[in-house]
């Protein structure tokens, strides 16, 4: 003899064991968690975020000169005293015309960089035109600011080419912008800085714009611990962005100071005693 299947459980009219109203305020209450029991909440919030926060470095830089903008970065992952990578690839390809670099937590940065390629994509489809560097950069400034007070944790610098020529703009996750021809993000940046403020000048050839931003990196991962691993030097020029060089640090440090052999100066002779 065969068993019927049981749908009793799906009639609609079917009589309900809980109280009707205490159904009602389930559905219709908002979600809610209880806070925790402190005197000063904002204080407790604020020592919960920086205890969770891991300690974060690198080096990152971008500048404007006469053949475009030259990029440039490091390549080390590392959390306080910890290196968990040395190969992180910290510039990022938005579109054939612009770059973003990675300073802050990786997973932020890549994740919000791919989501604003996508969104420069669907922008070049529904006006037929690429997106300016200006208003990539404010799009994801407008989507950081949203998220600001959330634990984010994004320093980047968006550069590209556009109708206007070369463009470069510093975005933070507190949703902050700023327009300018040189910028250096990152722990080791105050290092960068001293290098590209003596050697940067708008009349560099594309040679000497690669040399610079290599030699920048390279002086910040030898005083910064949290930065090394490999320098990667990108151009942006009217034809869109190409990748010049990835150097190992280690070795850039004996292409720039060489080891001198130590001359000897006399050479001592056997002598003989009878």
């Amino acid at each position: 003899m065969m068993r019927g299947i049981d749908f009793r459980a799906l009639d609609p009219l079917a009589p309900v064991k809980r109280n009707s109203d205490e159904l009602d305020d389930d559905i219709l209450s908002i979600p809610s968690f209880k806070l925790p029991t402190a005197c000063d909440f904002d204080g407790f919030q604020k020592a919960a975020v920086d205890m969770v926060k891991p300690a974060k470095g690198t080096t990152t830089l971008a500048f404007i000169f006469n053949g475009g903008v030259m990029v440039a970065a490091d390549s080390r992952a590392s959390m306080g005293g910890y290196i968990s990578s040395q190969s992180v690839k910290k510039i990022i390809e938005i579109n054939p015309y612009m770059l973003g670099t990675m300073a802050g937590g990786a997973a932020d940065c890549q994740f919000w960089h791919r989501n604003l390629g996508t969104k420069c994509r669907l922008h070049e489809l529904a006006n037929k035109r690429r997106i300016s560097v200006a208003g990539a950069s404010k799009l994801l400034a407008n989507i950081l600011y949203s998220y600001r007070g959330m634990g984010l944790s994004v320093g980047t610098m968006i550069a590209g080419w556009d109708e206007q020529g070369p463009g470069l703009y510093y975005v933070d996750s507190e949703g902050g912008r700023l327009k300018g021809n040189k910028f250096s993000v990152g722990s080791g940046s105050p290092y960068a800085y001293g290098v590209l403020d003596s050697g940067h000048r708008f009349d560099l050839s594309v040679e000497e714009a690669a040399e610079l931003a290599r030699r920048a990196i390279y002086h910040a991962t030898f005083r910064d611990g949290a930065s090394g691993g490999v320098a990667s030097v990108y151009h942006i020029g009217p034809n869109g962005w190409k990748k010049l060089s990835g150097d190992d640090v280690g070795e850039l440090h004996y292409q720039y100071y060489p080891v001198e052999t130590p001359s000897v100066e006399q050479e001592m002779a056997e002598i003989t005693i009878s």
